[in-house]
């Protein structure tokens, strides 16, 4: 191919060449270099053209790679930009426990109120094992419970009480009966043979951490070591029958008043009876935060029980006779035959989940079910504040 325009052949291509460059006055040969060395030497000047063909693909493969980042230390002249390879691997780890599921849909209501009672072992009970064979030799620290009933009778424990929950919850978690028996008695220091003491008690007053709170102020005044054993109230009551317990802290009425009955209360110097009735709080109706039974806005308790029945949303009941468990089945309409017997409850077992566990095992289940329950306000407003957990 010939020049064009102002531009001659080259003198070594003869015209006879594939570029069309311009002449270069100063370069003798008329083109540029590559053609003096192809002609006389036509060997170096394919390696040549593979050497720059080779370097021209290293650039574009370096082109196409991406530049290695580099940390540029922050200054107030150098703004720093950070690149985010992947979003998603950036994103800030979800807390597990951040807010639950569930919360307090109904409260308040009359039927709801949740009354404690503490009642001393009679030292000469008819006790038994759990098969009914009766049990000897068992020892009762009468002088050890007749100290601790009469300091939570007295007006320091009181007080404690009172206070207790205010400062984490904004309220307090338990409240004083306005009729609770007041005792003003000196209370006696332990001795080696009183220093211990067994409280069979509900899970209420110890999952809400009401004991915690209390016991290191009576241990700590009067020298006596508190052993707390803690289950449903029904379990509470039983271990007190085989003589496994030297007081009660339980909230169950009737199952209270059958314990007087068959002999296990005595009515310490002082009192008036067996049951000494002193605190309570509510229980409070729980659901998903969704509300798809709309208990929230159900006139009272037992129209919100009817709601989650007729709908046959999944219910978590303790099921093991405790306090709670005895007023759940209360709440129920009465056609549905539902009692603390586990067979009035098969045939709903599409949506009654009976349980036999305590209140954080059960609000656990009804927080990962998304589920109705029943449970006392002081043990859910600690369960909610742990996350979710019942320390």
């Amino acid at each position: 191919m010939g020049a064009i325009g102002n531009e001659r052949a080259c003198r070594v291509c003869k015209g006879d060449f594939n570029r069309i460059l311009p002449q270069r006055e100063d370069w003798p040969y008329g083109c540029d270099f590559s053609c003096k060395i192809e002609k006389e030497n036509p060997f170096m000047f394919k390696r040549i053209i593979l050497v720059v063909l080779a370097a021209l693909l290293a650039l574009g493969v370096l082109g196409c790679a991406k530049p290695a980042e580099t940390e540029v230390p922050a200054t107030e002249e150098t703004p720093v930009t950070i690149a985010v390879q992947n979003p998603e691997a950036t994103e800030a780890p979800i807390d597990e426990n951040a807010g639950l599921g569930i919360t307090i849909l109904f409260e308040q209501d009359d039927a709801m109120i949740n009354n404690y009672t503490v009642i001393a072992v009679n030292d000469a009970a008819p006790f038994k094992d759990t098969d009914g064979n009766a049990v000897s030799g068992v020892a009762i620290n009468a002088v050890g419970a007749k100290a601790l009933v009469d300091w939570l009778m007295s007006q320091e424990a009181a007080d404690l009480i009172a206070q207790y929950g205010v400062a984490e919850y904004g309220e307090a978690l338990f409240s004083l009966k306005a009729d609770k028996p007041v005792s003003t008695a000196e209370i006696s220091q332990a001795t080696d043979a009183t220093k211990t003491i067994r409280l069979s008690t509900t899970t209420s007053v110890n999952d809400s951490g009401l004991l915690a709170y209390l016991l290191p102020t009576f241990e700590g005044k009067y020298g006596y070591t508190v052993e707390v054993s803690s289950a449903g109230t029904g379990k509470a009551i039983a271990a007190a029958t085989m003589g496994n317990a030297d007081l009660i802290l339980v909230h169950s009425k009737s199952q209270e008043e059958q314990f007087v009955t068959d002999g296990y209360a005595k009515v310490l110097d002082g009192y008036s009876g067996e049951r000494l009735t002193f605190m309570y709080n509510y229980f409070v109706l729980i659901g998903p935060t969704s509300d798809p039974a709309k208990c929230a806005e159900a006139a009272n308790v037992k129209d919100a029980f009817a709601r989650i029945a007729e709908g046959k949303y999944p219910f978590v009941s303790r099921g093991d006779q405790s306090g709670t468990h005895t007023k759940e089945v209360s709440l129920w309409p009465e056609a549905l035959g539902i009692t603390t017997d586990a067979a009035s409850v098969a045939a709903y077992s599409q949506w009654y989940y009976s349980s036999n566990a305590g209140m954080g095992v059960c609000l656990t289940m009804a927080n990962e079910m998304d589920a109705y329950i029943l449970s006392d306000k002081a043990t859910f407003l600690a369960f909610e504040k742990n996350g979710g957990v019942v320390e």
